[in-house]
């Protein structure tokens, strides 16, 4: 079976306010923050390197839609359009359309629990 998962790519939440939880995290925790949040950058054991993005987004966010938590996890995946076929064909909620961006590919799942999942296939290069 080729690889579907292969790390965590981020954590975003819902929040009253995104700047606060930004500078109390850069604050008391060392967290380099920017508008997006916190990228936190490690190897892969080919020795690549990779990054995980941490994001709080206002609560009034509809990007967790229609999951109704107030969180979403992103995962790193390779093959995208050939993970979302997989898992069509395998019962699992697509939602919305794969799109491209120069940093990656994403595409969102539900999980059997409704909650809102984004696959990334990353172009970590464009962060350096």
């Amino acid at each position: 079976m080729k690889k579907r998962v292969t790390g965590i790519g981020g954590l975003f939440f819902k929040t009253k306010d995104p700047k606060a939880a930004k500078d109390w995290y850069k604050k008391h925790l060392g967290f380099n923050t920017d508008d997006y949040g916190s990228t936190f950058w490690w190897k892969d054991k080919e020795g690549k390197d990779c990054s995980t993005q941490w994001s709080p987004f206002a609560e009034d966010s509809k990007h967790f839609e229609p999951s109704k938590k107030d969180f979403m996890f992103n995962y790193r995946v390779e093959n995208l359009k050939e993970l979302l076929e997989t898992l069509k064909e395998e019962g699992v909620t697509i939602v919305g359309d794969m799109e491209e961006y120069s940093y990656g590919k994403f595409g969102w799942i539900l999980d059997n629990d409704g909650n809102k999942i984004e696959l990334w296939e990353p172009v970590d290069k464009a962060f350096l």
